[in-house]
């Protein structure tokens, strides 16, 4: 029998704080550029060219712990040992931030078109002139990486997400190029999909950081403020953004807003949400102190809506376990919380990386199943135009027992706090947690329907 939904009153636990852990070392980014080697060897690839600019740095993040802050970016690996790679002109300033090439283990070249719009150009050579110095030639067999790999009932097969004048120098090199995005970022065998204990300690203070904010702004509600107001409540402590924060006050404001000066109005909706790199906190309910407040069509808000999704949701949870097919949860969520009703459109739940979004095993007829080391946004979105939105979007990891090893050895306070949060949402909550999953957020699974009484929250 399923439980039902209860509202109780807590205090919200104190799982402590981290300090910023050690990012990967250089011989945490050779291992992954090895793998990256490997995957090429089992496509035939000679060369892999990764994009990133500022908006899609996350691959070339990963294997060499340097993004572009202006311009754009590109990483060949090929028969040469160490990797190139080609930075515009103020990105050269930034290289030492990459581990690999503060240790000589990474080449670069600058190339000025990649600079902004009239900045000097005159000391670059020509983009086919580096690339036949890195072997590119009409029999190589090129490998793009960007953002996004296409299926066959999505686009051409070789379709590439890259700026054309980077392919169209590649084509005019060589025979073969083609879209190998999915070696990163499939949800199956993407090498991204795989986090390192390093990975897993830095989401887990990224998500501390992002679900404080988000506590902080829940019991800083008050009618008549505006949103200016709430949303200083944040305290941004500058940790790179993996999305724009929004702060949506009202039903009828989209919910991707930011502020904007709307004052918050008791008995009207509310959500917000703060996203650095491997974190999205995110809570959505309603300016009251109880359903008295809400509108009447959705007074029955607590019974009959934001009460259904935390009792699927403690299902969701229940099958969150290795080897689970993605299809599993998205049938779950399809047949307990029915689009007429929740409007749920998006996957129901998704990976999380140093980018918001990396792709998701969660979608209908999937049986790709949840793998250890997956890093995952707790992401079930309803929507409806008489109840607004609900919401418990948290970070989680999926960890086997060797990684969950891995990680208590190098991080035994994040392993801790971990731990912690998981037996908090067992004990207090009533909810059904596996023992792979790994719990990011300080607030996690804690959903209060009323912001005005944010001590007010579901349990089983």
């Amino acid at each position: 029998m399923t439980p039902s939904a209860r509202l109780i009153e807590i205090d919200y636990p104190d799982f402590g704080t981290a300090a910023p852990p050690a990012r990967p070392d250089a011989n945490e980014y050779e291992s992954r550029l090895r793998a990256a080697r490997a995957a090429m060897d089992d496509r035939n690839l000679t060369h892999l060219v990764v994009y990133a600019d500022r908006e899609h740095f996350a691959n070339l993040a990963y294997l060499t712990g340097f993004e572009p802050r202006f311009e754009e970016s590109l990483l060949i690996l090929g028969p040469r040992d160490t990797a190139l790679l080609i930075v515009g002109n103020e990105c050269e300033g930034y290289l030492p931030i990459s581990p690999l090439w503060a240790a000589n283990k990474l080449r670069h070249e600058r190339f000025q078109p990649f600079s902004l719009l009239n900045q000097p150009r005159e000391h670059s050579r020509m983009l086919k002139a580096i690339f036949l110095d890195e072997g590119i030639k009409r029999q190589s067999k090129i490998g793009c990486v960007g953002w996004k790999y296409f299926t066959a009932s999505e686009h051409h097969a070789h379709a590439i997400d890259l700026p054309a004048y980077i392919v169209d120098t590649l084509r005019e090199l060589a025979e073969s190029v083609t879209n190998v995005t999915d070696i990163f970022m499939h949800p199956g065998h993407g090498l991204r999909t795989f986090c390192s204990p390093a990975d897993i300690a830095y989401f887990e203070y990224t998500n501390i950081l992002a679900s404080e904010s988000i506590k902080t702004m829940l019991f800083g509600v008050r009618d008549g403020m505006t949103d200016y107001e709430l949303g200083q409540l944040a305290a941004y402590p500058g940790e790179p953004l993996g999305c724009h924060w929004t702060l949506a006050a009202g039903q009828n404001t989209p919910g991707l807003a930011g502020p904007s000066g709307k004052i918050i109005r008791r008995g009207e909706a509310l959500s917000a949400n703060v996203c650095y790199w491997g974190a999205n906190i995110c809570r959505a309910g309603w300016v009251a102190d109880t359903e008295k407040d809400l509108p009447l069509a959705a007074q029955d808000y607590v019974e009959n809506f934001a009460g259904l999704y935390f009792q699927v949701m403690n299902e969701w949870f229940s099958l969150l376990t290795i080897g689970t097919p993605g299809g599993v949860l998205a049938r779950l969520i399809a047949d307990k919380l029915p689009y007429d009703k929740f409007g749920i459109f998006l996957n129901a739940g998704h990976l999380i990386h140093l980018d918001e979004w990396v792709s998701s095993p969660i979608f209908p007829g999937s049986d790709l199943p949840l793998h250890s080391g997956m890093a995952m946004q707790v992401d079930v979105i309803p929507s409806s135009p008489v109840y607004f939105s609900t919401r418990m979007e948290d970070g989680v990891v999926l960890a086997d027992a060797s990684l969950r090893e891995q990680i208590q050895t190098r991080y035994p306070d994040c392993y801790h706090r971990m731990q912690q949060r998981r037996r908090f949402m067992i004990d207090t909550l009533g909810m059904e947690v596996p023992e792979d999953v790994l719990p990011l957020s300080n607030i996690p699974a804690i959903v209060p329907p009323f912001f005005l009484v944010p001590n007010r929250v579901f349990a089983l």
